[in-house]
């Protein structure tokens, strides 16, 4: 029996005590997270937003396999929200039609993201998402765009041996088609008012939404795209906050097998939805570590460099000062690393190796001879 069969569908039970603490972690995170940006100029904060959301529609893609050009899905994106680029890269229908959908489903002001959700919204975002060359493709195939799924059935399935065809594995079934729009409706209508519900912690709701849209599965194709687009909205909305700071579909994308197998066990399960829960929490608390990492990382580069005179460096120094402040050479960089690196010759790697040492830039680490190596002056 499919989760969808249970007669109390669609309510979902969970256990509280499980959640709470995994649920005061994420509260936690998104606050520092949220106090770490604040300070943010209104370039800087358009800045964040634009690498947020092209890492969500490139790994949200990547999910499903789609590979993306997305120097061509970052100017479509710059172009958008009026971020002014050196060298702008070509721009595609379908990557402006991205763009356009991120900024539909995610708008630039807090009181936006309080519109109401629609079936004709959702089906807008499809429309969108299968644009240009990339729609054709599927129109081609009999496959709907910016129409609910058609009247066979949607199911999941793999098969245990590469072309044999006759031993395939059901994961997953969803609704009959001749329910969808009732469902749907009762989707939407459950998205919009429990948005105003303050017994429901805005967290659980994002992962309420995530699990009950992609169960439902009411198109052709692109159901996981839009779900974890839904579930960002829901998450914008729980935070009140329209610049986007963190990637989900990046760290669902770094734990894809067990994205695909929770969501096949509860699925395939009652309607306590614990276990789903607790997976989502995790992901969604690991992207919030990433993005403060990344953020402590940038600001230990400013402390760095604000540290001693720039201007004394050469080109070739800096360049291999940002490779060891990326997290390159570990165990620090030895005369014949830094000769490849700044491509220059032995004798000249030695002079800068000595200057960046008497300027406290870097420190000397071994014994002498071929075990010396040098590292960052933290």
């Amino acid at each position: 029996m499919w989760i969808w069969q249970e007669a109390d569908w669609p309510n979902f039970t969970w256990q509280s005590d499980v959640l709470a603490p995994l649920l005061r972690e994420v509260h936690f995170n998104q606050g520092l997270l949220l106090g770490r940006m604040s300070h943010q100029s209104k370039d800087e904060a358009l800045n964040t937003t634009l690498d947020t959301l092209l890492a969500n529609i490139i790994h949200s893609s990547a999910i499903e396999g789609e590979k993306l050009n997305a120097f061509s899905v970052r100017s479509s994106l710059a172009n958008k929200l009026g971020v002014s680029e050196s060298e702008p890269y070509a721009r595609s229908e379908q990557s402006d039609s991205l763009a356009d959908l991120m900024l539909d489903a995610l708008p630039s002001s807090t009181e936006s993201l309080k519109a109401p959700l629609s079936l004709k919204r959702i089906l807008h975002w499809h429309r969108l998402l299968f644009s240009g060359d990339a729609g054709q493709s599927y129109l081609s195939n009999d496959i709907l765009v910016g129409q609910l799924r058609g009247e066979s059935p949607m199911q999941v399935i793999s098969y245990q041996k590469r072309g044999r065809i006759d031993r395939p594995t059901l994961h997953f079934e969803a609704p009959a088609r001749e329910r969808l729009e009732a469902d749907l409706t009762y989707f939407i209508d459950w998205f919009n008012q429990s948005l105003l519900d303050e017994s429901l912690d805005p967290v659980l709701r994002a992962g309420i939404t995530h699990l009950w849209f992609v169960t439902l599965h009411p198109m052709d194709d692109g159901n996981g795209r839009l779900t974890r687009l839904l579930t960002d909205l829901a998450l914008a909305q729980g935070e009140s906050q329209s610049i986007r700071l963190y990637a989900m579909s990046v760290s669902i994308l770094e734990n894809r097998q067990s994205y695909y197998d929770v969501l096949e066990s509860v699925q395939k399960g009652q309607l306590d939805i614990t276990d789903w829960l607790v997976w989502f929490l995790q992901t969604l608390n690991q992207s919030l570590l990433n993005t403060l990492a990344d953020i402590e990382q940038t600001l230990s580069k400013t402390r760095y460099w604000q540290s001693f005179d720039q201007t004394q460096l050469s080109k070739e120094q800096s360049k291999v000062l940002n490779r060891l402040l990326d997290g390159d050479f570990e165990l620090g960089i030895n005369s014949g690393q830094y000769q490849k690196v700044a491509k220059v010759s032995r004798a000249t790697a030695t002079r800068h190796l000595a200057h960046l040492m008497e300027l406290g830039c870097l420190v000397k680490t071994g014994a002498g001879g071929r075990s010396t190596r040098y590292k960052l002056n933290l």
